[in-house]
């Protein structure tokens, strides 16, 4: 590492990354709830079939949306737990810092993705 390298983010550059991730904290759960609500209401359909074969479109249609929600609803709650995971990192010191390498991930990469352990290298190099 050369002299002039940073190894660690200072406490106000943490305080900055703290507030992005929050504020991305914020919108995940309200989709999330979002989500979660669009289920419970796909879940109640009172739709009247007229015919058998309409009743089993149907149902194979909302048994589809269902399945689609579902694996966003777990896509979602990925995305929040790895944003609390960063949060967890920030406040023990390791947030930023590639686990790969053990250098700096850049400041750009981590507003791109905040909850990102691998620098750019790093993650290019696992392709």
């Amino acid at each position: 590492m050369s002299q002039g390298e940073k190894n660690r983010y200072s406490t106000s550059e943490l305080q900055e990354f703290e507030a992005l991730i929050n504020d991305k904290l914020d919108k995940a759960r309200n989709e999330l709830n979002d989500l979660k609500k669009s289920l419970m209401r796909s879940g109640d359909s009172g739709a009247d079939a007229t015919s058998h074969n309409t009743k089993v479109l149907e149902d194979g249609a909302d048994t589809l949306e269902k399945e689609k929600l579902n694996q966003l609803a777990a896509r979602q709650q990925k995305f929040i737990n790895n944003l609390e995971n960063a949060l967890i990192r920030i406040k023990n010191g390791t947030y930023g810092i590639c686990i790969d390498t053990g250098k700096l991930i850049s400041k750009e990469r981590l507003k791109a993705v905040p909850h990102t352990m691998h620098s750019i290298e790093a993650k290019l190099a696992k392709r």
